[in-house]
């Protein structure tokens, strides 16, 4: 029982240095065992700030989904498109306990994808790879949930228009900062699972 106890305790002590280090300004200490601190640290603990100093949005996104399925008469079907983004808003209108889910798995989905691709939707990295897999695994899952049919092939439309800038006191009107312009961007075709259902 002590030694479960310590071993506890010891546990914990060590945890709570590990994520001091990795959050501290770096220092001597830090460097040198970053890689230590880090394979502990990354991706179960990882820390930061936004809880404290969040980064609001700055533009609205729309991401929609089409599907392709090859008849077997070999021409290729096309879907309309499907906005993923108006069922996670839906999901989380009016209730006052939303997901976290229904929040932010495409959003922070499509974040990282920028993040890991650029503009040229080239992955360069494993990570990259990973989160190509991630983002289309969501939009195959949520048109699945809604749609009936099979499908090979998930394209992803991301429409970004930027947020107007509030305005000042005594100020023009919330209308008079116009929005900037819309910008459409269109992913590659992706292949899916061949037992998907949209």
């Amino acid at each position: 029982m002590r030694v479960t106890v310590v071993l506890c305790l010891a546990t914990a002590l060590v945890h709570v240095l590990l994520v001091f280090l990795q959050v501290a300004p770096p220092n001597p200490i830090s460097r040198q065992y970053s890689r230590q601190v880090n394979a502990w640290i990354f991706p179960l603990f990882e820390q930061n700030w936004r809880l404290f100093a969040p980064d609001p949005e700055s533009v609205n996104r729309q991401i929609s989904a089409r599907t392709a399925h090859t008849a077997p008469d070999g021409t290729v079907q096309v879907s309309g498109w499907f906005d993923l983004t108006a069922v996670d808003t839906a999901a989380v209108r009016h209730d006052p306990f939303p997901s976290h889910t229904a929040q932010n798995m495409l959003r922070r989905a499509w974040i990282s994808y920028l993040e890991t691709h650029g503009g040229d939707d080239h992955p360069r990295s494993q990570r990259a790879l990973m989160i190509q897999r991630y983002l289309r695994n969501i939009a195959a899952d949520r048109v699945t949930a809604h749609r009936h049919g099979t499908f090979e092939f998930i394209q992803l439309r991301v429409i970004t228009v930027p947020i107007a800038a509030p305005h000042a006191a005594g100020g023009p009107g919330p209308g008079a900062a116009a929005q900037g312009p819309a910008d459409t961007r269109y992913l590659p075709w992706w292949k899916v699972a061949r037992d998907a259902r949209g």
